[in-house]
């Protein structure tokens, strides 16, 4: 079963590894920071939307940042 994470993408449901909700990581957060600017580096982040980002979706090959907040993630997840 796919789930949709925001905009037009959509992922295995059972690829994905982690929902995390950026809202309530702080900037100073320094891993979260290097953990989200090392899969830029390494060419694995994609961003889903130009609005705020409000969560971080860890798949097996993939991280994504998305709009949509981590409860209807979660959601989605657990109906697929």
């Amino acid at each position: 079963m796919y789930v949709n994470i925001g905009g037009d993408m959509s992922v295995p449901a059972g690829s994905v590894s982690a929902v995390i909700n950026l809202e309530t990581v702080l900037p100073s957060c320094k891993s979260m920071t290097e953990f989200i600017e090392s899969e830029d580096d390494r060419n694995r982040l994609q961003y889903l939307t130009e609005d705020i980002p409000r969560t971080l979706v860890m798949t097996d090959t993939k991280t994504y940042i998305s709009s949509l907040s981590s409860s209807v993630l979660e959601k989605r997840l657990e109906k697929s």
